[in-house]
């Protein structure tokens, strides 16, 4: 089977891409910013009118700064496109998801109303990581087990966290965002890229799933 090819919309630097390029997807990112460290084929265009044809499914990461319950994150004048962003995926007949944080209009599992979600931690992978996301899905996904936070995950927005990453390699925090972004997955990135970014392993989980999925839309 040749590997199918997935839309990356709102793309960022492409930690959700690296994620479903280990899954076994060709990845193709969108997003109206510049982003040259993007891993692969990237356009910069407006990811609510890019053509979704010629793709056989397709990720969606809306901006998520006016749904954040994270004070730092919370600002206004951010579209809130998540609801613009699902009506046109699922006008799109191709299998979807959409990825934001907590706070988002998003399930975190599969309701009584028929929508397929799943909220995931870095914990969940054995992640040093306190990052949940949420997923939504055209079809069913389900998170590999857990969280377990007593293992101290760390979070760059938690004095706690900044205290134990300086206690582990030195220095101040601004110094050691390297060994986040190396725990997060994303070495690629720059300091600000990695503090938004989504580590690969969530979406190389829910990308295991999305294939599955493709492989049984084709039998």
């Amino acid at each position: 089977m040749s590997r199918p090819r997935l839309l990356d919309l709102f793309g960022g630097a492409g930690g959700a891409a690296m994620g479903y390029y280990r899954a076994g997807f060709d990845v193709v990112g969108v997003d109206n910013r510049p982003q040259p460290r993007y891993p692969f084929q990237f356009h910069q265009a407006d990811a609510m009118t890019f053509p979704l044809d010629g793709y056989d499914a397709v990720h969606a990461s809306p901006p998520c700064q006016d749904y954040s319950k994270n004070l730092r994150h919370q600002a206004s004048g951010y579209a809130r496109l998540i609801e613009a962003t699902r009506d046109r995926l699922r006008a799109a007949a191709v299998p979807w998801v959409i990825e934001n944080v907590e706070g988002a209009p998003l399930p975190s599992q599969a309701d009584l109303f028929g929508a397929y979600g799943a909220e995931l931690c870095g914990t969940m992978f054995g992640l040093r990581i306190w990052r949940h996301r949420l997923f939504e899905a055209s079809h069913p996904v389900s998170p590999p087990r857990g969280c377990d936070h007593t293992c101290r995950p760390l979070n760059p927005y938690r004095q706690s966290s900044r205290a134990l990453i300086a206690s582990i390699v030195g220095g101040e925090w601004h110094e050691q965002e390297e060994p986040w972004r190396a725990e997060m997955g994303v070495p690629w990135m720059s300091r600000d890229e990695g503090r938004e970014a989504i580590p690969p392993a969530y979406t190389e989980h829910i990308g295991a799933q999305l294939l599955d999925h493709l492989k049984e839309r084709a039998a």
